[in-house]
């Protein structure tokens, strides 16, 4: 329990124990939480100074009801004890920096590389709490906002299709209810004999047009949403037909694609430096300008904005994957849980694990 993500009742079956009263037990008589110290801050924040190190990343989470925290993690100790450097309630910078600086400027001056997203509340945290260090963006999060920028593309289409099947559904219904007319007026009153045109049905169904691999062409902009998120070589058969019908139908999304892929390929080459990817996103610059989308102008010029930070990946090709990755092993701990009940006894739990 000190040291594992696992709860009293994951327990309970294979060690023959009631998990509730094992829980209590190990919360008021086990473990020292009823004596621990920083109890009274906790939920404001954790400082752990002892675990800062050259390489940081920070990221923001939720616990319980929506409530975002600010991680700060040490990189090196690759999501196990002694990852965490710091846990402080929200996202204010004041709060932040206040807390932090709670750790001696001594071992705040040793940080040489904090990865972060594109957020500028924590830009200025880490100005203000690492002077020394260098601000690398997670290459990422610039792919994600072109990515988000070409979904904005393929749900424009998605809505385009909808009023336009819509249309058609509310066409054929007007003209099945002409044709049922006519064919009343045509029909012979008290007819018998079964021979002859069969009578058109009120209520018949209208079935969209289906393409050649079984999609209409709105579950085909659905279903399309994965791997338009991947690189190429990813796709499975079905999905290499899908994504074919899609780009045939729709050339924008597969020129949108294309340029996702162009940044994509920019930052996965192992060869590159910084200058030959400067170099390199100056060009993509050029080709975001001739697609000429708002979507993809906006994401193009953020990165533009901080473009020395996006350059310092090239570095040290470093990533924010071991934040993410935190979060995620805390996520996944609280839904172990069934939810945060008591945010002190959580708290002092991953101080444990990870702290």
């Amino acid at each position: 329990m000190d040291t594992s993500l696992i709860t009293a009742r994951s327990l309970q079956k294979p060690y023959h124990i009631k998990g509730d009263e094992f829980e209590r037990a190990y919360k008021n008589y086990l473990s020292d939480f009823r004596s621990w110290k920083h109890q009274s801050h906790a939920q404001k924040w954790l400082i752990f100074p002892r675990n800062i190190g050259p390489n940081l990343s920070i990221d923001e989470t939720a616990f319980t009801n929506g409530d975002l925290y600010t991680i700060i993690s040490n990189k090196d100790a690759h999501g196990r004890k002694g990852a965490l450097v710091a846990i402080v309630s929200g996202t204010k910078v004041e709060n932040v920096v206040e807390a932090i600086q709670k750790i001696h400027w001594y071992l705040r001056c040793k940080v040489r590389e904090v990865t972060m997203d594109f957020s500028e509340g924590m830009h200025q945290i880490v100005l203000q709490c690492f002077p020394y260090a260098t601000i690398t963006l997670d290459r990422f999060h610039m792919q994600q906002l072109v990515s988000d920028a070409m979904q904005e593309l393929r749900i424009k289409h998605k809505k385009e299709e909808q009023k336009a099947l819509n249309e058609q559904r509310k066409l054929f219904k007007e003209q099945l209810k002409k044709k049922y007319e006519q064919s009343q007026k045509r029909r012979k009153k008290n007819k018998k004999d079964k021979r002859g045109r069969k009578p058109i049905r009120k209520n018949k169904a209208f079935v969209p047009k289906k393409l050649s691999n079984g999609d209409t062409i709105l579950e085909l902009l659905s279903r399309s949403r994965y791997p338009l998120m991947v690189s190429g070589d990813k796709w499975t058969a079905t999905q290499k037909e899908r994504i074919t019908l899609l780009f045939e139908r729709y050339p924008d999304l597969k020129e949108a694609y294309s340029i996702l892929h162009s940044l994509r390929l920019i930052f996965s080459n192992p060869k590159a430096t910084c200058i030959s990817a400067y170099e390199s996103l100056q060009e993509w610059y050029e080709k975001v300008k001739v697609f000429a989308n708002d979507s993809f102008n906006t994401a193009a010029d953020t990165i533009h904005s901080r473009e020395d930070e996006v350059l310092n990946y090239f570095i040290n090709r470093a990533t924010n994957a071991s934040a993410e990755s935190l979060n995620s092993k805390i996520k996944q701990f609280r839904a172990q849980l069934r939810g945060v009940v008591d945010l002190d006894f959580f708290l002092y739990r991953l101080s444990l694990i990870f702290g």
